[in-house]
């Protein structure tokens, strides 16, 4: 059976960026390390007036296909994710789609467009659509774009304002891919859950605690059901494990709640039993509360461990180097995640292929989902091609009353006319609208 999976990555961040220990705590009069340590964040990226989704979008896939050297013939769908689109009928993958034709001769006239939401897992939804449509034989050899985009924006002194990022992740997805090989073996934790949403309103309500608690029990679930498919799971198995990443400190959770969960029943829980006990038995407590307050301080000591924290070090800790420095990206965050990892292992020379990875996507509403990679060799090709790194260095940095600014320019309530703080240059760009309400947009050269 033909490899199906990730064939290219390309990364494009909002070219302004907040800084959260120097702009954004004195401002808030609050102390750096509830940024630095608390969230696990060292700014946010957020999109100049000429930025937004769409622009994000099609300059990272016009990246992708400038640097794979594809036309729009070679392309046989376009699946836009986001929770921050602006028309609810208009696909965004359509507006991406009309930046490209206007760099290409051809066009994508016969390119399936969509556009996907389940919060942040959609862009994990619509890999695992190409991926299908290309198993059934439909794409004619032709690949599939897969786009992730999102401006995730909060109303001003709102808890999660820290956590806000904009940027977008573009994939390609191929028979015979350079990056990593998905599998078929997949896991799923869904439930009707009202932990972050948004009716009708560009800002998100949000119930943090919930939202945790949601986070964890969708990921335990899915972790389950893919185990059910694909064998028990291990943390020996895998190189990386990247995760849905809304900020670091969350992944802390979810890391440990993962690793728990691998080591029961195996030499490793037997091995730490000395040092912290075995791990609490439901069936061990008559009382619910008991049992609950019994694996909290399970965990607590788990969490101690040096054989935890080398692997958490290993494992986990090297997938949320970009997460640090851009924030969240909603159906991004995750495929960050993945990309970190990879540019960690081409950074400190781990020979990475044939080795896997593990990769938990979650979606508030909410749903999990997880499934194993295997990298494939020539990987490091296409990871050093990236170029996310000149542009974090690249950004303008904000002052608090820029960004003051530039959130009232996004916010969709206001009616905000501002002056961009850089200069767009071979980039697709926002110009205006249209005689029906569309957003428009134009090459920059």
């Amino acid at each position: 059976m033909t490899a199906v999976g990730i064939d290219a990555v390309e990364i494009r961040t909002g070219r302004l960026k907040l800084d959260l220990p120097n702009t954004f705590a004195p401002a808030k009069e609050e102390d750096p390390e509830k940024y630095t340590k608390g969230l696990g964040l060292n700014a946010s990226s957020f999109p100049d007036s000429y930025e937004d989704i769409v622009t994000m979008g099609a300059n990272a896939a016009h990246r992708l296909m400038e640097r794979k050297g594809l036309e729009p013939e070679d392309v046989g769908r376009i699946d836009v994710a986001t929770e921050s689109a602006f028309d609810n009928s208009k696909p965004v993958s359509t507006y991406v789609a009309g930046c490209l034709e206007q760099v290409y001769d051809g066009d994508f006239h016969h390119a399936n467009k969509g556009e996907r939401k389940f919060a942040c897992v959609a862009a994990t939804q619509a890999v695992d659509d190409a991926y299908n449509w290309i198993r059934a034989g439909r794409n004619r050899g032709r690949a599939a774009l897969v786009i992730a985009t999102d401006t995730a924006l909060y109303a001003r002194d709102d808890p999660g304002e820290a956590t806000q990022g904009a940027g977008a992740v573009a994939m390609l997805i191929d028979e015979d891919p350079s990056v990593v090989e998905i599998s078929t073996e997949q896991g799923y934790g869904s439930a009707d859950e009202t932990d972050f949403l948004k009716p009708q309103q560009q800002f998100p309500s949000v119930d943090g605690k919930r939202s945790m608690q949601v986070y964890l029990a969708r990921m335990r679930e899915a972790l389950e059901d893919f185990e059910s498919v694909a064998g028990e799971t291990h943390p020996d198995d895998y190189a990386y494990i990247p995760f849905h990443t809304p900020f670091p400190g969350m992944v802390r959770k979810a890391g440990l709640l993962g690793y728990r969960h691998m080591i029961r029943d195996t030499p490793v829980e037997d091995d730490l039993a000395g040092e912290i006990g075995r791990q609490p038995r439901r069936e061990a407590f008559d009382d619910e509360e008991a049992y609950e307050e019994a694996v909290r301080e399970y965990m607590d000591a788990l969490k101690g461990t040096d054989v935890y924290r080398d692997w958490y070090g290993d494992t986990i800790e090297p997938t949320l180097s970009i997460s640090r420095e851009v924030g969240n990206w909603y159906t991004g965050s995750v495929h960050l995640a993945r990309a970190s990892a990879l540019r960690h292992a081409l950074e400190n020379d781990v020979d990475l292929a044939g080795q896997r990875l593990l990769v938990g996507s979650y979606g508030s509403g909410a749903q999990a989902e997880i499934h194993a990679e295997t990298v494939v060799e020539g990987w490091e090709k296409e990871v050093r091609a990236m170029n996310v790194d000149e542009q974090i260095d690249a950004r303008h940095d904000l002052t608090f009353a820029e960004y003051e600014s530039i959130h009232d320019a996004h916010n969709h309530d206001k009616d905000t006319d501002l002056d961009p703080l850089t200069t767009p240059d071979g980039e697709f760009a926002f110009t205006g609208w249209g005689r029906m309400g569309e957003r428009q947009y134009e090459y920059v050269e």
